[in-house]
């Protein structure tokens, strides 16, 4: 096994804030880092960059997303690839999460849980995305020129009144929404049970949890900044 554990270069991204400069970070599935790659150019692990060891795994070779220049690729052609930790993340009060992916369809989960039925970020078609936990689906229709196949970053965020919103491209898609419910979050590429594979690149994933409302505005800021700098 080859593990491949480079860091972002400031060439890659040339800000100087880090999710990592910030005490709520939840989980940081980090650019061209913490990558583990077997012998038939699969990754088997793409660590969590953050203290709290969320990884993300695959074992089976069949299910392992490619790896070139820094981006895995998920390719549901021949098999269902994705990552799934052995924890989960529970999302059960504010957050900020954020991702840069580049789909080659919609209608596939992003981040979900392997777990918990129904429970999944998805790229609903080609104008929705649709945010659903434990107790509420949300689906957000996306602003003219915007299309969930585009090469994009994404932030979604809750605040302690339960408002929940959509930021693509630091547009803000919909109006925020009232959702309470618990994400549960333990695999990349799929849901519960092994569906909705995604199709695409991704780059990165980053969750703050327990974020104060105060803090929310700037840390959006900050993520979309460094996710567009990807």
């Amino acid at each position: 096994m080859l593990g491949l554990g480079n860091s972002v270069s400031a060439s890659q991204y040339p800000g100087g804030w880090l999710p990592s400069d910030e005490a709520k970070l939840e989980a940081w599935y980090r650019f061209d880092t913490g990558i583990t790659i077997t012998e038939s150019d699969g990754v088997s692990k793409w660590e969590d960059s953050s203290p709290n060891t969320f990884h993300m795994l695959q074992a089976d070779a069949g299910e392992q997303p490619a790896f070139a220049n820094g981006i895995l690729t998920f390719d549901p052609t021949s098999d269902t690839q994705n990552l799934q930790s052995s924890s989960s993340i529970e999302l059960d009060g504010t957050f900020v999460l954020g991702f840069r992916i580049d789909p080659a369809a919609n209608g596939v989960v992003v981040i979900g849980s392997n777990s918990v039925a129904n429970e999944m970020i998805k790229l609903q078609d080609s104008t929705l995305i649709r945010v659903k936990n434990d107790s509420e689906t949300d689906n957000y229709a996306l602003e003219t020129g915007h299309d969930t196949k585009d090469d994009a970053y994404w932030v979604i965020s809750r605040n302690s009144s339960n408002e929940m919103s959509v930021h693509k491209d630091g547009v803000l898609q919909e109006a925020a929404k009232t959702n309470g419910g618990t994400f549960d979050i333990n695999s990349l590429g799929v849901r519960r049970t092994d569906l909705n594979p995604y199709n695409g690149t991704m780059k990165e994933v980053v969750i703050f949890k327990a974020v104060a409302d105060a803090k929310i505005e700037a840390l959006r800021l900050n993520l979309q900044d460094r996710l567009s700098g990807l």
